[in-house]
């Protein structure tokens, strides 16, 4: 299941955490419409729930990413840490 606790998606650095969540945000943002990746992102950091959603969303981009689902130029990094299943 997504929400284990110590599965999930460490990007390197804000350009793979961009390209990650492009990935994911059209879908986010019709399954949450009254809220955007960026407010779940900021509530995360003192909100276990937010950070739950944001880790299962994050697993779910980076197993588009690993996927080949959308090329993008950190394609290669984020394939390199999608967790095992």
């Amino acid at each position: 299941m997504l929400s284990d606790r110590y599965h999930y998606v460490r990007p390197a650095d804000e350009a793979e955490r961009t390209y990650l969540e492009s990935l994911i945000r059209e879908d986010f943002e019709r399954c949450h419409p009254d809220e955007t990746l960026e407010d779940v992102r900021r509530r995360a950091a003192f909100s276990k729930e937010d950070n739950g959603i944001l880790r299962d969303w994050m697993a779910v981009a980076a197993i588009r990413a690993a996927a080949g689902l959308v090329k993008g130029p950190s394609a290669h990094a984020a394939r390199s840490r999608v967790p095992d299943s």
